[in-house]
């Protein structure tokens, strides 16, 4: 339905597209239809009905209808898919969504079309400020699930939202399609909120209420599983909480556990540690460094597919690290381990190659081999970082007829680059132009 002006008789361009993901909500889908109806109405507001059905065999659709909504089929199921579907249907210049069980007050809409009016990108309910009415949210989502998955949210993304999982929220349209976003299920209100936090657009949020639903059925929701879901998907999109900082820690614990065994065994009160913890602590230097790692593999990555925006402190950070300094620092790695594995060979042949005393000739040979394994993660590690850092898209080499090269490798003027600029300027160049890309239906 689209709504007309107070005054006029002509049918008002929709200034706001109030989209509901529905699967068979007969029971209060024409509250919700009414109460959306009467604020346009009470308001003076442009706007249309959006009613995403995913399925529903209960004459949800055909009530909808008759109410002057707007349906739109959406076969994939999910919370999130029935909103993409919906939400790329919707004419508004701003969308508003919410559940269509009765549970949000649709009379806030004004509250959030101010702050869209405003400048706003992005503008959530929060229920925590607003009220949540007795019965409205179970003990185990308002006390753990909630406040836990948003802060987590707002340590890892700086997000300024109390409320992460509001249902009631606006956004204009176009911000909608810079975000991209992609998730089909419960999970698509976190990732709209990370996406808006990690593209710098402009956030705020409006007091809410949360009431009991109307429904006489069980919720959709599942709380263990989809609250898995929820910190799954923060998790991933955070290679510096995920990979990064854990495995800083490992490296760091690992190597000053490694430099205080290295000149002998050592006793922390009645416990004594020796050679069998040295090969733990060489253990935690690897694995840290393999989380490090695949921090900046998923980060580049991500970049690259348009998953996370550019980061500039990533870019000055490979304008220095290139393949070849990676080969460099491998392959000191590889001689250092190589000097200690002769050094450990020479102390061998002192005893004439007999029996060794293990507290000894394992403290030269866990470094050595510490070394020698590093070394050949660094260069492997340089060589698939450089892989990333590659444009895959093919040009034609100006005056050299049909012979096609890739871009990457493609200078100024037609010239080849070497492959630290691809890894270099091809990275920075995908990272800055990431590709626009649809979200998954």
């Amino acid at each position: 339905m689209t709504l007309r002006t107070p005054e006029g008789s002509m049918p008002a361009t929709p200034e706001v597209s109030v989209v509901m993901p529905c699967l068979n909500e007969s029971r209060t889908l024409p509250a919700c239809i009414e109460q959306i109806r009467t604020t346009f109405e009470q308001h003076g507001i442009a706007g249309e009905i959006i009613v995403a059905d995913n399925g529903s065999t209960d004459g949800s659709q055909q009530i909808a209808e008759r109410m002057g909504a707007r349906v739109v089929p959406i076969p994939r199921r999910g919370y999130g898919s029935a909103l993409m579907g919906g939400i790329d249907a919707a004419h508004g210049t701003y969308v508003v969504m919410g559940d269509s069980d009765c549970s949000y007050d649709f009379g806030h809409i004004p509250r959030l079309l101010e702050q869209l009016r405003a400048g706003n990108d992005l503008v959530m309910g929060n229920r925590f400020r607003g009220g949540i009415r007795p019965g409205a949210m179970n003990p185990l989502h308002r006390y753990l699930g909630n406040p836990v998955l948003t802060g987590i949210g707002r340590l890892f993304f700086k997000a300024p939202c109390g409320d992460f999982h509001c249902g009631l929220r606006g956004f204009s349209k176009e911000a909608y399609q810079r975000m991209g976003l992609r998730t089909t299920g419960m999970e698509f209100a976190s990732e709209m909120v990370v996406k808006a936090s990690l593209f710098k657009m402009r956030i705020n949020e409006v007091p809410t209420t949360l009431s009991p639903d109307g429904r006489d059925r069980p919720p959709h929701l599942r709380s263990w599983h989809d609250g898995w879901r929820h910190l799954r998907f923060l998790l991933l999109y955070s290679p510096r909480w995920l990979f990064l900082y854990p495995g800083l820690a490992l490296m760091i614990l690992g190597t000053i556990a490694g430099l205080f065994l290295l000149a002998g065994p050592q006793t922390v009160g009645s416990i004594r540690f020796d050679v069998n913890t040295l090969l733990y602590a060489a253990m935690a230097v690897l694995v840290g460094f393999q989380s490090v790692v695949f921090a900046f593999f998923t980060k580049i990555f991500a970049i690259s597919e348009g998953l996370l925006p550019d980061d500039p402190n990533l870019n000055r950070v490979f304008r220095h690290v290139t393949l070849e300094t990676g080969l460099a620092a491998g392959f000191v790695l590889i001689i250092i381990g190589l000097g200690e594995t002769i050094f450990a060979l020479s102390s061998w042949g002192a005893t004439h190659f007999g029996t060794l005393d293990p507290e000894r000739s394992l403290r030269l040979v866990i470094p050595a081999v510490l070394s020698l394994t590093l070394g050949f993660e660094v260069m492997l590690a340089s060589f698939f970082l450089s892989v990333l850092g590659l444009n895959r898209k093919n040009a034609t080499v100006p005056g050299a007829g049909a012979a096609v090269v890739p871009q990457a490798a493609i200078g100024p003027g037609g010239r080849t680059v070497n492959d630290s600029e691809f890894f270099t300027r091809g990275l920075r160049e995908d990272a800055a132009n990431p590709p626009q890309q649809q979200p998954v239906r």
